[in-house]
């Protein structure tokens, strides 16, 4: 029985569990931003709460998130020069309202697109 005047985000915390792979509550760091161009940019830098081979749940205090929303993330993400960060296409599988007046926010990695490089990092070899 679905109740009207509840938001669709408050309704689907009650469904059955349809994960398929277990959830390790680590905290990394990701960066997300919507795929689509027409979309209002946004760059979401967060740490996550848990993270599956297939999806991730993280906290933000951004509206913009929508059920549906394609994003590319980053994750792990950082800013060091040297890092190699990895980017995904996602898609917002979750919204959530909290008490806090953040939002709980799980997404569905689709597809890894590329490993990120720093243009700044350069390989050195040991001479021979």
């Amino acid at each position: 029985m679905i109740s009207k005047g509840i938001p669709s985000t408050v309704r689907t915390m009650s469904k059955p569990e349809r994960r398929a792979s277990r959830r390790c509550k680590i905290t990394q760091v990701l960066r997300a931003r919507p795929s689509d161009p027409a979309s209002d940019h946004f760059e979401d830098v967060r740490g996550t709460l848990s993270v599956s081979r297939s999806g991730v749940y993280y906290h933000s205090n951004l509206k913009t998130y929508e059920v549906g929303m394609r994003l590319f993330v980053t994750l792990p993400f950082s800013e060091d020069p040297t890092a190699v960060n990895r980017e995904y296409l996602a898609e917002v599988a979750r919204v959530e309202p909290l008490l806090t007046g953040n939002y709980g926010i799980g997404i569905k990695l689709l597809m890894e697109i590329a490993l990120q490089h720093s243009s700044h990092s350069a390989l050195t070899y040991p001479h021979q």
